[in-house]
């Protein structure tokens, strides 16, 4: 993780506490010529509405102005993970088990990279996760040192 997203991390931390919610991740990226930091925030529920968020962006933006730690011009977002919000905690996947999930490795396993299906399980080494490969549901078992990405997914 960046220093940038480590900081506003711990900005934002005390900021959801306080009001009841979760924060589920920040990003800092750049897209075209403007930056923007987005904070994902969700309640312990799922269900973050539009004051939520404003609250949370109020106070943050003034914490943001009083520590400064960001030099350059910047667009600041706060806003639910939405549906498919990302996997990144222990207790993001403890959460999942049972969810229609995607994950991404950093190698091959099994000559996959990309695995969609049910998370049945998690533990301190590993995911394992049912998919079906034509019309055959497989258990894969893969390593967290190999997970790359994660997030939740729709299943249609």
């Amino acid at each position: 993780m960046s220093k940038i997203t480590e900081e506003v991390e711990q900005l934002t931390s005390p900021i959801v506490e306080e009001l009841g919610l979760e924060l589920v991740d920040v990003e800092f990226v750049k897209e075209g010529r403007d930056w923007f930091l987005r904070v994902y925030i969700d309640t312990p529920e799922g269900s973050i509405d539009i004051d939520q968020c404003a609250a949370v962006s109020e106070k943050l933006s003034e914490e943001l102005d009083r520590v400064d730690p960001i030099s350059q011009n910047y667009f600041l977002e706060v806003s639910s993970p939405g549906a498919e919000r990302p996997l990144k905690k222990d207790e993001d996947f403890e959460k999942a088990v049972g969810q229609y999930v995607f994950i991404k490795t950093y190698e091959p396993i099994d000559g996959l990279k990309e695995f969609e299906g049910y998370l049945l399980g998690y533990g301190p080494d590993f995911a394992k996760v049912e998919i079906r490969i034509k019309t055959r549901k497989v258990l894969v078992e893969i390593d967290k040192t190999k997970i790359a990405f994660a997030r939740l997914a729709i299943d249609f």
